[in-house]
């Protein structure tokens, strides 16, 4: 009864945010207007910014919601941490950096392939496991952020420098810096389809092992998994999942650790019934960040790194502020 209706609260929560995305903002188009045309009425205009602006834009941030929400989920199982997610451990930064990397190296970003993205991330998902192996890092939630931290500015930095060598390609660079959706559309989509196919693909076979290997490494083995190859294939969908969304938007701050702590929330710790629902949390309330970002600062629009950042912030100073670090 309990999944029920958090699954049935995330799929309001979805459409909500999803009418949201298509009534408001990117356009000249009142929520009018947009009715007004659903309803039938021949206005070419709104017609135009809905198909050609809105939806577009609306497809490209379910498909990061849903990639950032599990591999949050994922990375912090795998971590047992419930502070652990891409951008805070580094994932998010090593993949941007050789993103970054690339584009000084004579890349654009119209022929940039997401292979790059996802290369950077598997190096990020391979420090953040070396660190959680460490005596003493691994077993305390907060030495993992610090350490994922330190990583993260290490790799800021290098990116700063970047930026301070290559002046001519500046404004290409800085989309991968602060994180966005406006100008993506159904190409960058299709760009992303295999390696997003792949780490869907491995989620769905790891759902039960991570479930297991949650009960502990001698239960796991105990009921027939095999807990270190269960790690690598889960950071692989991590590093995957993380590719394809810096691919498509550039970093998007605490997003993977916003959306598992409402999923956890609804349902409790079971990664079998929360995976499901970060599918849907992820995308609701990034469209939902997405709407605030266009609204602020209208005419403009603000980075959506930086609106959720504001919304993830304090979500990470409640968690590490509790009396007792939830248990996954």
């Amino acid at each position: 009864m309990r999944f029920t209706r958090g699954l049935g609260f995330s799929l309001l929560a979805l459409g909500v945010a999803l009418c949201a995305s298509l009534a408001l903002g990117a356009g000249d188009v009142t929520p009018l207007q947009v009715l007004r045309w659903v309803l039938g009425d021949d206005d070419g205009n709104a017609g135009f910014v809905v198909t050609e602006l809105r939806l577009p834009r609306s497809c490209v941030g379910i498909v990061v919601g849903a990639a950032l929400g599990v591999a949050g989920n994922l990375l912090q199982t795998v971590t047992r941490n419930p502070l652990a997610e891409p951008d805070l451990l580094g994932v998010s930064a090593a993949s941007t950096t050789a993103v970054v990397i690339a584009i000084l190296l004579g890349a654009s970003v119209t022929t940039l392939q997401v292979w790059v993205a996802v290369l950077g991330a598997m190096c990020g998902c391979a420090l953040v496991l070396a660190a959680a192996r460490l005596r003493g890092v691994g077993d305390d939630p907060i030495r993992l952020i610090l350490a994922g931290a330190a990583l993260k500015g290490v790799l800021t930095a290098l990116v700063s420098l970047v930026l301070l060598l290559d002046q001519r390609s500046a404004d290409e660079i800085r989309f991968w810096t602060i994180g966005a959706l406006a100008g993506r559309g159904y190409q960058e989509l299709l760009g992303v389809a295999a390696p997003l196919l792949l780490g869907v693909l491995l989620v769905a076979f790891l759902s039960r092992p991570l479930a297991a290997l949650a009960l502990g490494e001698r239960v796991a083995s105990g009921l027939g998994h095999r807990p270190r190859l269960t790690r690598w294939l889960t950071l692989l969908a991590v590093a995957l999942l993380s590719g394809v969304a810096v691919a498509l938007a550039g970093p998007i701050a605490f997003f993977g650790l916003v959306v598992p702590v409402l999923a956890r929330a609804l349902v409790g710790p079971d990664i079998r019934r929360t995976l499901p629902l970060c599918v849907l949390l992820g995308p609701a309330v990034l469209l939902a960040a997405d709407v605030v970002a266009r609204l602020l600062v209208r005419p403009s629009e603000l980075p959506l790194g930086v609106v959720t950042a504001v919304i993830g912030a304090p979500v990470l100073v409640a968690v590490v502020r509790a009396h007792r670090l939830p248990r996954l």
